[in-house]
């Protein structure tokens, strides 16, 4: 587990929007740490850090609670639309080894073929991982491929540890000739086959 992810959670009693804004403004975040048939935990943590660390995906926390540590994976991050802060946090306990299914970015790399584009169908693949080693992304390459190259989920290379949950026939990449410059070259061709007929009719 990484260190930085250690934060320190306070409990609170304090419900309701009043107190949440109250919190806000001290610093803190509202959570709620539900799970493994657990009462559900109303604490605090620090906003500050917390901002930094859900901007990875799946990020997994280690609170320390009243002196003890549980592990708690990021379920569900709720933000004010137009300030972009985080208002709630609810958290899913989880342990040590444990698997949990969580999406994950997949990370495009490497160059197709000249010409052609790789558009990235799915940009996320749900998979089961270990709770406290879940990947930051997928990586797949698209090094060299040709024109009409299709990269499903099944032939996606899976971090160590993981089982793909997605549709394994899920398109990911799509690797094509973009739509302009395919009709650019048609209208050309056209155009010259318009042309040939007129120069020899002009010859005769």
């Amino acid at each position: 587990m990484d260190e930085d992810n250690k934060v320190e959670a306070l409990e609170r009693d304090s419900f309701g929007k009043g107190a949440a804004r109250k919190l806000r403004a001290a610093g803190r975040i509202p959570a709620v740490v539900y799970g493994h048939g657990t009462q559900p935990v109303h604490v605090s943590l620090p906003a500050h850090q917390i901002g930094l660390i859900v901007r990875k995906a799946n990020a997994v926390l280690d609170l320390q609670i009243s002196g003890k540590s549980q592990l708690a994976l990021v379920k569900d991050v709720q933000k004010d639309p137009v300030l972009q802060i985080i208002e709630h946090l609810d958290l899913i306990v989880v342990k040590k080894g444990e698997k949990v299914q969580v999406e994950v970015p997949v990370h495009l790399e490497g160059e197709s073929a000249a010409g052609t584009v790789a558009d990235l169908d799915s940009h996320t693949l749900t998979l089961e991982v270990e709770a406290t080693h879940i990947p930051e992304n997928v990586v797949v390459s698209v090094e060299g491929l040709e024109e009409g190259t299709q990269i499903h989920a099944k032939d996606v290379t899976l971090p160590k540890g993981a089982s793909l949950i997605s549709d394994a026939d899920a398109l990911v990449v799509n690797v094509h000739v973009p739509q302009k410059v395919a009709d650019v070259e048609e209208t050309a061709e056209g155009e010259e086959a318009a042309e040939a007929p007129a120069e020899e009719a002009a010859a005769e």
